[in-house]
């Protein structure tokens, strides 16, 4: 028994805070203009874990292009408010689990009906099932579940101390069956419509249950969940297991930081340990529980795991939930002692019975401490791996194209890729960035990776594909992929055509250093479609721009990509309208200046009771400043669910852009009516007065307004129409099959 205080330490990043729709300077000497952002440069030097060499050509370019674009005033307060060159440092948190305490909680916060069941085995060892049960008393949990604790037969104080805790049902074997048969008895008497077998020498920490149902609802078709286990001094025990072709099993990343991105993303595994698994209790069943083949213990689990895939579902590690797990605590060390000596045994009934399966396994790993050894044999199941790399870490509450992109991570995962993300500026970005890993996106940033160059050079070779979006980031990394990344295939996606839309704004500002500043984006872009294996589009405009400036390239569309979730409230339930957009872009600052300096006062002399609302993140003091007679400023909105749900309507009076409008598209998905020019529809297939209300003039825009506010028939009508759209045009499954042809028609290992 140990006697003696375990102490480990989790250091997660801290979290990154979203933007306030008002500004507020980090601090009274980096508030105006130039001088913050000098300030926030020298912060950058400060924080050695993000520095890359990359990093400040790309800032530098960042302030050339913002100048041309913005001049000096609107390039320093974009400056003042992009927190994107703040690198938040991390903090530590101290969790200390006591394994020698032998006093039991007084009882555990269960829940009726329970959702999950959680089944604890226990021989022997009451200090550890004591600490197991005070962490599940403690752990705030928002699932309802019950505690089956199986007392297989303890020869110590174990059978007395557990009648002083409320809430949870004991089972007592009349003689010692083992792991595997007080399992399945558990499961037996469970109620949940899932089990999770947790050893007893387990702490569970916060948000682990949540995190292991979540799984089953993010990737319907898992079979099996587990944890990500970590030893009582923080380092990694394993996430996620992995089965050579001889039997032999590999906790994946054992021993290692656990805090490394390539351990924290949800992924799908071989096996996961018995030491903390959720099954539903429905399939478990029909399996039979565990194979008793395998009693007392060992492989139950790498069994069970093959007979959940043999039933054409998949397991999968879930990072999100860890677990600290004294790991030997009820089995003991020694193979050759005890009950640890059947792991041997069990390894080879277990090779007898799945010697097909095993024959496409990968061979076993030659230098266990090679990590690259280690995600060749992690992603043997997978097609390949994709790595995309943006400005920054998507973010899909503040623009569409970062909802864009994540939706085609998705689409690469479905398709049976593996796929790594890594922004340009090597940042954790807090939330954004464990929202990725537990979507089954491998992560790249700070302090792990120091430089793409690198990256580059140590990882290159994994990659089949490498994906990059905008010019100006595809330019710095070409050179890399063909260095680095042997018959990879490089796709340069524009996100829109960023020389198309700087023409049109220097068109519409008539502007000859707008006009030049788009003419070198022009030359940079065309470059970068000669030089690319592929070039996405997100329009078939476009794909017939580029067709003609680039003759012979390689284009695909690849829109946005939206779900149709449908209308949650009728005409009757609704009030008022709405524009929304991120206003580091310059045609969202024209637009929502136009609309209510020129096209609100008419509006608002025929709905008088009616108010419009700005929302949008990085608003200059121009935006703020409409607010009044009727306009309501609200700033960043993390949620806008309830003006997508609870206006009447949405407007998007762009004057100049280019690319699909993601606003139009997300108003349309909700079976919100839109009223928008005729950029703003651009490449939408959308018709003029059947899906979409659509006018380039000021008067006519307002009629449109206030007839779709006044009128419920067309409102209805436009609604429907507008959702059968994005339904046909822009669902997941069009982008999905955009991509599948789009990969097979580049075969690695050629150029075109």
């Amino acid at each position: 028994m140990c006697k003696m205080t375990r102490v480990f330490f989790v250091n997660p990043p801290e979290n990154m805070t979203p933007p306030e729709s008002d500004y507020k300077p980090r601090k009274p000497g980096r508030r105006f203009g130039l001088f913050r952002l000098v300030g926030r440069l020298l912060e950058n030097l400060r924080h050695a874990q993000a520095w890359n060499p990359f990093r400040w050509p790309l800032l530098a370019s960042q302030v050339k292009r913002m100048l041309r674009t913005r001049g000096l005033k609107g390039t320093l307060l974009r400056a003042q408010q992009d927190r994107s060159l703040h690198v938040p440092g991390p903090v530590s948190e101290r969790i200390a689990v006591r394994f020698d305490d032998p006093e039991p909680p007084g009882s555990i916060p269960t829940g009726e009906p329970p959702r999950v069941s959680l089944i604890i085995p226990v021989h022997g060892n009451w200090s550890f099932t004591a600490a197991c049960l005070r962490s599940l008393a403690s752990t705030p949990c928002r699932e309802r579940f019950e505690v089956i604790v199986v007392d297989d037969c303890s020869g110590d104080e174990t059978a007395t101390r557990l009648r002083e805790v409320d809430g949870i049902r004991v089972l007592r074997n009349a003689e010692n069956l083992g792991f595997v048969a007080s399992c399945n008895r558990g499961a037996g008497a469970a109620r949940g419509e899932f089990l999770v077998l947790l050893n007893n020498d387990t702490h569970v920490l916060e948000g682990w249950l949540e995190a292991l149902v979540e799984t089953f609802e993010r990737f319907p078709d898992t079979g099996l969940a587990g944890a990500r286990l970590i030893y009582p001094d923080g380092r990694l025990q394993e996430s996620g297991g992995i089965v050579f072709s001889d039997g032999s099993g590999w906790n994946y990343g054992k021993f290692d930081d656990a805090e490394r991105p390539d351990y924290r993303f949800a992924r799908e595994a071989d096996y996961c340990s018995g030491a903390c698994i959720a099954i539903p209790r429905a399939l478990f069943t029909e399996l039979g529980g565990f194979d008793e083949r395998f009693s007392p213990a060992f492989y139950e689990d790498t069994d069970l795991a093959f007979r959940v895939r043999e039933r054409g579902l998949k397991v999968r590690v879930q990072p999100a939930a860890t677990v600290v797990h004294h790991e030997g605590a009820t089995t003991g060390r020694d193979p050759a002692r005890g009950v640890k000596r059947h792991q041997e045994i069990n390894r080879e009934r277990f090779v007898e019975r799945w010697q097909e399966a095993l024959a496409s396994q990968p061979a076993p790993i030659v230098d266990p401490s090679s990590r690259a050894e280690a995600r060749r044999a992690r992603d043997h199941r997978l097609k390949g791996r994709v790595l995309l790399i943006d400005a920054y870490t998507p973010e899909p509450d503040q623009d569409s194209g970062s909802l864009r992109l994540i939706y085609l991570m998705q689409c690469f995962r479905d398709l049976g890729y593996g796929v790594t993300f890594m922004p340009n500026t090597l940042e954790y970005s807090g939330e954004y960035t464990r929202n990725l890993e537990g979507l089954g996106i491998e992560m790249v940033h700070a302090p792990w990776s120091r430089s793409p160059g690198r990256f580059f050079a140590e990882r290159g070779s994994e990659f089949r594909f490498v994906m990059v979006s905008r010019h100006y980031i595809a330019s710095r990394y070409i050179g890399l992929v063909r260095k680095h990344c042997p018959g990879a295939r490089f796709l340069f996606d524009t996100v829109d055509l960023h020389y198309l839309r700087e023409e049109r704004m220097a068109e519409h500002l008539n502007s000859a250093v707008l006009r030049q500043a788009a003419a070198q984006t022009r030359r940079s872009e065309l470059a970068l479609v000669d030089r690319a294996d592929a070039t996405l589009v997100v329009s078939p405009v476009e794909k017939t721009v580029l067709e003609k400036a680039a003759p012979g390239a390689k284009v695909h569309v690849i829109s946005n990509v939206h779900e149709v979730s449908g209308s949650r409230r009728d005409w009757s339930a609704r009030k008022d309208l709405f524009f929304v957009g991120s206003y580091q872009h310059p045609p969202n600052i024209d637009a929502a200046e136009w609309f209510v300096q020129s096209i609100w006062p008419l509006i608002r002399e025929r709905l008088p009771a009616v108010q419009f609302h700005l929302i949008g993140s990085k608003a200059p003091d121009s935006v703020r400043a409409l607010e009044g007679n009727g306009v309501c400023f609200q700033g960043f909105q993390k949620d806008l669910d309830p003006w997508l749900d609870g206006c009447r309507l949405a407007v998007a009076p762009l004057r100049f852009g280019a690319g699909i409008k993601g606003k139009v598209n997300l108003s349309m998905s909700r079976g919100q009516p839109v009223v928008a020019t005729p950029v703003a529809v651009e490449g939408m297939f959308a018709e003029p007065g059947r899906d979409i209300l659509v006018s380039d003039t000021e008067a006519g825009f307002a009629d449109a307004v206030v007839r779709l506010y006044q009128d419920e028939d067309t409102w209805n009508r436009v609604s429907i129409h507008g959702m059968e759209n994005v339904n046909r045009y822009f669902s997941v499954e069009n982008a999905r099959l955009g991509l599948q042809e789009l990969l097979t028609s580049l075969r690695p290992g050629t150029r075109p």
